[in-house]
């Protein structure tokens, strides 16, 4: 990997972008998921979903980044990623908007049925983005029919291919493995219990699953690097790790090292294409690289300050976020019935 020019220097911020999302809103596509299973009542699923609800708006902002910075460094890949994915991301924009919905509406009518509408709205709006987006990342990897002109010429059951669908089921285990993980960190009493078992059964599983994934992309890798060979060696590691630590109740520090399987997976895929962003099928001589599928160099240039100087100031402030709101969340806020409740005294019998 050249590091020496500006469109090698924009695909690693652009995988880095991916690795935060895939990271950030992993958890929280992961708490979702677990929605059903680990909320009993309303006042579990409450505390669930307030475990993610200062942060969730504020991990698709790195989608959003990874989107444009795609867009602006690199037209030609956006172009044919966003035409030939066209219905798989159109399906993963309406789930999030669905998902974004059902967080705001859910408690605005004190209705059970209305709730149960808006909780399985939050579970598909978490579902499935978790598996489409490892759908589309394998077919990326795998490669897609482009013709010369850079277009894709294949139909929507062309992605539907088994090593796509089982990097679908990989990210759809890795972001469930961090909600859980998550869900231990954050919560307290019986949901912290209930989580970390939970962690502890999904995680040889999720291991498992990862190691067929990543065994695979190896043996179709055209190139197999150094590099590849370490970021997957290090997943593959740090799954193993995350496994022991879950089984040990270790929720923080499996938390953390679930983040470095998430990063050490996208670093694998990203490093296995360079430099194609997007390999054809149909002839590698049609393949979409860092170098044919670029913007200009001034364009780069330009990207890059502004880069430099916005990236740590928005870093700073989700890191700022992260710490205010870094108390465990227990179950008794979300026990009361009526506002009235909240009023110590208001109500000492109970009814």
């Amino acid at each position: 990997m050249d590091w020496t020019n500006l469109e090698t220097l924009w695909f690693v911020l652009i995988a880095v972008l991916w690795i935060g999302y895939f990271f950030l809103e992993g958890f929280d596509f992961g708490v979702g998921n677990l929605l059903p299973f680990l909320g009993r009542d309303d006042a579990g699923k409450r505390q669930m979903i307030n475990t993610i609800g200062p942060f969730w708006d504020g991990n698709e902002v790195w989608l959003l980044t990874a989107g444009g910075a795609t867009f602006a460094a690199f037209p030609e890949w956006y172009a044919t990623l966003f035409s030939g994915f066209y219905l798989p991301l159109f399906i993963i924009l309406l789930a999030l908007i669905v998902r974004g919905v059902a967080f705001e509406f859910r408690g605005k009518h004190d209705s059970d049925r209305w709730r149960l509408t808006w909780d399985w709205a939050i579970v598909v709006g978490s579902v499935v983005p978790s598996i489409l987006w490892g759908v589309a990342f394998a077919n990326i990897v795998r490669g897609v029919p482009i013709d010369a002109d850079g277009e894709y010429t294949g139909g929507f059951f062309n992605l539907l291919n088994g090593y796509a669908l089982l990097g679908g089921i990989t990210t759809l285990l890795l972001f469930t493995l961090s909600g859980a993980l998550f869900l231990g960190l954050r919560t307290t009493g019986d949901m912290q219990v209930t989580a970390v078992r939970t962690a502890r059964l999904l995680a040889p599983i999720t291991t498992a699953v990862a190691a067929g994934f990543i065994i695979w992309t190896l043996a179709d890798a055209a190139d197999l690097g150094p590099l590849t060979l370490i970021c997957a060696a290090g997943a593959a590691v740090l799954s193993v790790a995350v496994a022991v630590l879950a089984y040990r109740g270790m929720d923080g520090w499996g938390f953390a090292l679930q983040g470095g399987v998430i990063a050490a997976a996208v670093s694998m895929l990203f490093v296995s294409l360079y430099p194609n962003v997007m390999p054809s099928s149909t002839d590698d001589a049609f393949s979409l690289t860092v170098f044919n599928a670029s913007s200009s160099t001034y364009t780069l240039t330009v990207m890059t300050i502004v880069a430099l100087v916005l990236t740590p100031i928005v870093l700073l402030y989700q890191a700022w976020t992260y710490h205010i709101f870094r108390a465990r969340i227990g179950r008794t806020s979300f026990e009361s019935k009526s506002p009235v409740d909240l009023i110590p005294g208001a109500n000492p019998e109970g009814k």
